[in-house]
């Protein structure tokens, strides 16, 4: 068990009763590895039995400061009062009709607020699916339908899902090994690194211009997908005018410029979207992870002329747009609307780069510090370098979680801890963090 004098006397503090994981997580995730296909990875076997704000409880009565939310999907804090009663009284009227046959009022309003909220002041439709993944997939048939064109292009370092067609666009071969042949027409181009390449924005946006003129060809090029920040990828930030210059040269040249807004949306930057910082108008904005509370939903905004290409019965699914995980995200985006959920993760950011910028200065082993409101990360490298340190990232990761804290790695090279906290995170629990890693890193030396 570790020792609790790692943690400062605070109140609301993170409380491990047990070794991590305790003996009831032990029990179940050797019923797990019985039962569970192995693909399905497993980054930290604690088994969740309750969850509120920004803390999690495990089976064993662990609670844990959870600084990934789920991996970005529980952003105004796990059980919001107000997305579990939405869910629970639409639960109580209608739990399931397929919209393109019996449809249902909330998928509209959903609709509306999308348009209303995504860049631009351009006439707007949107759809529906269950997941980020399906959102990507079905962003690329309007794009192919609509410009006439096969190619799609994505960039360096990007994670857009793993299904077979995403699963080509992404970086890290890891998600796909054996998994081929992927989906063709499928192009990688560089992005913009600022911490590793060095470059402008110009700069990094003309090589970028370069490869797909020279190794695609405009004529076939139906859209060009970009995460604002990457997230797997390591929470990138790319330079000053990158992605307005790419954005110029997809509208010169009638690419779709898509936007994958799936981990930066929704309050997450400080803004309803990261595009905003950029000031990009994308063609098409994806949305998933936070906008329905934790449950299941995801979608595809854009221009009207271009959303509506595809014939009627080209889109839609079974479950896509669900009457319970609409319910909960109207929630998400009237707290959104009338909190103070943007300006928390403006100061929930400013608290973590004051923290990290701390940690950068007495430990060699952090490279970089980067983030945009509650979306942060600091990158490992071997000091005097700026190569991947090997294994740092997941051994504080490790360290964290046996003092009752719950971080994500992240990065191409895994090298990378991302924080993505609840906005209900305090500048306490912050703090409280910061000293546990400040104190993994001592141990790494």
């Amino acid at each position: 068990m570790p020792s609790s004098r790692v943690l400062p006397a605070r109140s609301s503090a993170p409380s491990v009763l047990t070794a991590v994981p305790g003996p009831r997580s032990r029990e179940i995730h050797e019923r797990r590895l019985r039962t569970v296909a192995r693909g399905v990875g497993s980054v930290l076997p604690i088994y969740i039995a309750h969850a509120d704000g920004p803390w999690v409880t495990d089976v064993d009565g662990n609670r844990f400061l959870d600084l990934g939310s789920g991996i970005g999907v529980t952003t105004i804090g796990h059980g919001n009062p107000a997305a579990t009663a939405a869910a629970a009284a639409q639960l109580e009227q209608v739990t399931h009709t397929l919209f393109t046959v019996t449809p249902y009022e909330g998928y509209v309003r959903l609709a509306e607020l999308l348009a209303e909220k995504t860049p631009g002041d351009h006439e707007k439709r949107s759809m529906f699916v269950n997941s980020g993944a399906e959102a990507v997939e079905n962003a690329v048939k309007i794009a192919r339908r609509s410009t006439a064109r096969r190619a799609v292009a994505a960039l360096d370092h990007a994670f857009h899902g793993r299904t077979n067609l995403t699963l080509a666009m992404n970086h890290k071969a890891a998600y796909g090994t054996g998994f081929g042949p992927f989906a063709p027409d499928i192009h990688r181009v560089p992005n913009s690194y600022p911490y590793r390449d060095g470059l402008t924005g110009e700069q990094a946006a003309q090589r970028t211009i370069e490869h797909l003129e020279q190794r695609i060809g405009v004529t076939d090029l139906a859209a060009l997908i970009a995460e604002p920040i990457q997230g797997e990828g390591g929470f990138v930030i790319p330079a000053a005018g990158y992605l307005p210059a790419l954005q110029e040269w997809c509208t010169r040249n009638g690419v779709v410029f898509i936007a994958d807004e799936i981990q930066t949306g929704l309050g997450r930057t400080g803004t309803w979207f990261a595009s905003e910082h950029f000031g990009v108008v994308p063609d098409l904005v994806l949305t998933a992870k936070g906008i329905a509370a934790g449950l299941p939903l995801a979608g595809v905004t854009g221009r009207a002329e271009i959303m509506d290409a595809p014939d009627p019965g080209g889109l839609g699914g079974t479950f896509g747009g669900n009457p319970v995980s609409i319910a909960a995200a109207l929630a998400v985006f009237a707290e959104l609307e009338n909190g103070d959920f943007f300006a928390e993760a403006q100061r929930i950011g400013g608290r973590l780069q004051h923290r990290l910028d701390d940690l950068a200065s007495r430990h060699p082993l952090i490279g970089d510090v980067r983030g945009t409101g509650a979306m942060y990360a600091f990158e490992l490298s071997i000091p005097g370098s700026r190569l991947p340190a090997a294994g740092a990232a997941s051994a504080i990761a490790a360290f964290a979680a046996q003092h009752g804290i719950l971080l994500l790695t992240a990065g191409s090279d895994s090298n990378v801890i991302r924080f993505l906290p609840t906005l209900t995170t305090t500048d306490d629990q912050i703090d409280i963090a910061m000293d546990v890693i400040d104190s993994a890193l001592t141990t790494l030396g």
